[in-house]
């Protein structure tokens, strides 16, 4: 069983450590994979503990360590002898990464009026900061962060039931069974409440020349919520629709989102929009692939084809799916958005819910809003 290629990444950081001074043997390096074996070695929080607990003894080793870890792992240079020098490596509800303060005391103060301070970090301006705006450096650290967002699909009431302690109906079937091994004296009402049932979640992915700026983003989120729940397939499209759903089950980003680019012929290229989800809905909805499903469109709305069957395939998908929700990168933060672009005013009436897609703030703010969409 292959261990996605993480032992030759923690020797190498180990490598790092022993070149910035610090005393790290084999045996140490063994002991953080082993470690890590028992944790997520894709969390960055798992890794910076388990690797500063099992490399780290001496307290004066903190900054070293974590400045290494910086650069190693975040791509991000700051100089070790800078007192500023922090990680926060905990993730919070909004997946926004935070880093626990190593900063180094003062010899001079005393051990009760130690103070440790906090700098601000650049992740918060990262979050709001449109993807075209970033430089590569920010769109790296933005990709790893967004692998950590936590997305909860939403859920529909089937019209199985199942046992209750607090429900409105009595389970039949149940207090049958219950009364018959009670020789007809049951001892307690069964309950019963319906089943609920993951919608199914399907994305469709623009990568015409257009949405450039945005294409590999929205592939990173793709993995990301392809890996957090169940139901999802992912499609990209162009000139014409790809799926991608199986390239994206590789546990390695990197992989998974090499996999997807070479599966898809007309990256960058033109786009028909209307010829994409006329295709979708004959091969997959009508099928019955997306009954009761969330399908969501991720997609600028310049269209080359033809309004008419634009039209036509958005009328035909609302009536195949749950809801039709609209990422828009040109949506930005603007509460009074209008479509201005004759795929979007045409595709509109057609739209449950339209939202930005242009930054990761906007993309967390999606995946919370998700579970609302039953």
């Amino acid at each position: 069983m292959t261990d996605g290629g993480f032992t030759e990444l923690f020797v190498a950081f180990g490598h790092e450590l022993r070149d910035a001074g610090l005393p790290i043997g084999t045996d140490d390096v063994m002991t953080m994979c082993t470690s890590l074996a028992e944790l997520d070695p894709s969390d960055i929080m798992d890794t910076y503990w388990a690797g500063r607990c099992t490399l780290v003894s001496r307290r004066e080793h903190i900054p070293v360590y974590d400045h290494v870890f910086r650069r190693f792992f975040l791509d991000e240079h700051v100089a070790p002898e800078d007192p500023r020098v922090t990680l926060r490596a905990s993730t919070n509800s909004q997946g926004v990464l935070e880093v626990p303060d190593s900063e180094t005391r003062d010899p001079g103060d005393s051990e009760d009026e130690v103070h440790l301070g906090l700098v601000s970090s650049p992740i918060d301006v990262w979050r709001t900061k449109n993807f075209v705006d970033c430089t590569p450096e920010e769109l790296a650290a933005v990709r790893r962060i967004m692998a950590s967002v936590r997305l909860t699909p939403p859920r529909r009431r089937t019209r199985r039931h199942r046992p209750a302690d607090a429900g409105r109906n009595i389970h039949v079937r149940r207090m049958v069974r219950e009364t018959m091994r009670r020789h007809g004296d049951p001892e307690r009402i069964i309950l019963s409440e319906r089943q609920l049932r993951v919608r199914p979640l399907i994305l469709l992915l623009d990568v015409s020349g257009s949405m450039s700026d945005y294409s590999r983003n929205l592939l990173q989120f793709a993995y990301s919520t392809r890996r957090a729940a169940g139901r999802v397939e992912v499609f990209c499209f162009g000139t014409r629709l790809s799926r991608i759903t199986r390239q994206l089950d590789r546990r390695r980003p990197d992989d998974a989102m090499a996999a997807a680019a070479a599966s898809v012929f007309d990256w960058d290229g033109g786009t028909r929009i209307g010829d994409s989800v006329t295709e979708f809905v004959r091969t997959w909805a009508r099928p019955g692939r997306t009954r009761g499903g969330i399908v969501v469109i991720c997609s600028d709305g310049l269209d080359r084809g033809d309004p008419e069957t634009l039209a036509t395939a958005m009328e035909q998908l609302s009536r195949c799916c749950h809801r039709i929700v609209w990422l828009n990168p040109h949506h930005g933060d603007d509460p009074e958005y209008r479509p201005t672009t004759m795929g979007m005013m045409v595709a509109e009436p057609y739209i449950d819910q339209m939202l930005s897609g242009h930054s990761l703030h906007s993309l967390e703010n999606f995946a919370r809003a998700l579970p609302a969409l039953r």
